[in-house]
């Protein structure tokens, strides 16, 4: 596979919902945890870094971990981390992170979102083309997810 097949990945999904609305779901770590499926202890702001557990069934043992690169409200949220560790066995702490970048665009129906991950091409030869395509498929079910959970909390 060529580099741009494999280092970034693009989503992104209409939400009926206000920016500010869409941004609460994104940085509120309780709401953010509800659809993504993670328990988080921690505030999102710049420069911090979030840890908590996954909640989906069969993944309860995997510890999801970002570091909060950048906050402009409404706007944008960055965080970086490692993709698709969740192997117990493997220490993912010497491997490069990706980097993932919620953009929000107010348009007539409400809100787009659109997320990009980029940077897998870096991590651990044998890593790139699973951690990929696993986030692939990640990414397409949280857009649906946050899509989901703000229909029911509107």
């Amino acid at each position: 596979m060529t580099d741009s097949q494999t280092d970034r990945i693009e989503k992104s999904v209409v939400l009926k919902a206000p920016v500010a609305r869409v941004w609460r779901a994104l940085t509120d770590a309780g709401e953010f945890g509800e659809w993504f499926g993670v328990k988080l202890r921690g505030t999102f702001a710049a420069g911090t870094q979030l840890r908590g557990s996954v909640t989906h069934p069969g993944y309860e043992n995997v510890t999801f971990e970002i570091t909060i690169d950048q906050m402009e409200p409404e706007r944008l949220l960055s965080w970086r981390w490692h993709p698709d560790a969740v192997d117990p066995a493997v220490d993912y702490s010497t491997e490069p992170m990706t980097t993932v970048v919620f953009r929000l665009e107010e348009i007539p129906d409400g809100t787009r979102l659109t997320v990009t991950e980029t940077g897998f091409d870096q991590l651990w030869p044998w890593r790139v083309q699973q951690a990929h395509q696993d986030n692939e498929g990640g990414w397409q079910y949280q857009m649906e997810s946050i899509r989901g959970y703000l229909d029911r909390t509107a």
